[in-house]
């Protein structure tokens, strides 16, 4: 098959793709082949007849979409596809549509070589890995892809990054068409992501446009200190990372004000916002708590998630808070 290493054509494609996706450091074979034989595929074609082949021999396909830069919370979701499906397909790709600022974008960090040992060794069978002149054609790259939020991209990250889930439904629609995946997976700690991906796919299943696919939510994963694992964490310094420790104490210690005597959501909103702010090095760009569905402002604590926007230094960290455990 074209689609795996070892042919001289695919090794003349991804010496192309180095140089156009600048790679300080590319796949190197030799890790990428054990007993568990991970395949990874660079073009949409070599995907769709590798799906195909799948579908034809009645297997159950999930798909994990990633940006790349993995961790430990992307290794739980594709430990999860694994032990729920016969094929676990995960796409690394940093989809440069849904970042409105160019110098983000650039700094995002990417280190395929390691994220594609880490896939082979918890047993993803395919690894999707484009360059974005492979995923969109030049129109696509520079038109904002349209699409009926319902009033969800309006508010919190939609607000302070417009044009951001324009190019996050772009690329997540075009995956599953794609893998055309029986269950996609997804992690809570980018809630208003997932809050719109289900939007996407209740619109999408009144027309068929994706079968049966089930969205799958997948809890945060955070380090033994509470910090949300995050791709930005590795902009990190260590101090930064003691000072980020911050957002999680505070969310946590919020869900005990919700619960004080006369607390109120507004009062408690505030509260988390003047704490974290009150930490040197930490600085809240938005701190709201909201209706888990509509992501609508909320009187109660009934169904609310408090979700965080916060600026350590350069770096930009996010995190939420359920209160109705």
């Amino acid at each position: 098959m074209n689609a795996l290493f070892g042919t001289a054509k695919l090794q003349k494609n991804f010496d192309i793709c180095k140089k156009k996706c600048n790679f300080a450091r590319f796949f190197i074979i030799n890790t990428l082949f054990n007993s568990k034989n991970m395949q990874i595929i660079t073009t949409k074609s070599a995907l769709q007849a590798t799906i195909q082949e799948c579908k034809d021999a009645g297997k159950t396909i999930g798909l994990v979409p990633t940006m790349g830069a993995l961790h430990a919370g992307h290794a739980s979701l594709v430990k999860q596809s694994v032990a729920e499906n016969d094929i676990t397909v995960v796409s690394v790709f940093v989809n440069p549509t849904q970042f409105n600022n160019k110098e983000d974008l650039a700094k995002y960090p990417r280190n395929i070589e390691r994220d594609a040992e880490l896939l082979n060794s918890i047993g993803a069978q395919y690894v999707f890995a484009p360059t974005p002149e492979e995923m969109y054609s030049a129109e696509e790259m520079n038109t904002t892809f349209e699409f009926d939020f319902a009033g969800l991209d309006k508010v919190m990250e939609g607000k302070m990054r417009p044009g951001h889930f324009n190019g996050v439904v772009q690329v997540v629609s075009r995956l599953f068409y794609l893998v055309r995946p029986d269950k996609a997976y997804f992690g809570e700690k980018d809630f208003q992501q997932l809050a719109i991906i289900h939007h996407m796919v209740e619109r999408s299943s009144m027309a068929g446009t994706f079968g049966d696919l089930q969205i799958i939510d997948c809890p945060i994963v955070r380090e033994a200190s509470g910090l949300a694992l995050s791709s930005r964490n590795e902009r990190l310094s260590e101090s930064e990372k003691e000072t980020a420790l911050g957002i999680s104490k505070t969310l946590f210690a919020s869900l005990n004000w919700a619960k004080e005597p006369g607390a109120t959501v507004e009062n408690v909103q505030q509260r988390v916002i003047d704490t974290i702010n009150a930490i040197e090095g930490l600085e809240v760009e938005y701190y709201e708590i909201v209706d888990q569905t509509t992501l609508l402002p909320t009187k109660t604590f009934e169904h609310a998630i408090g979700c965080v926007t916060v600026y350590c230094g350069p770096v930009r960290l996010i995190d939420n808070i359920k209160y109705d455990r």
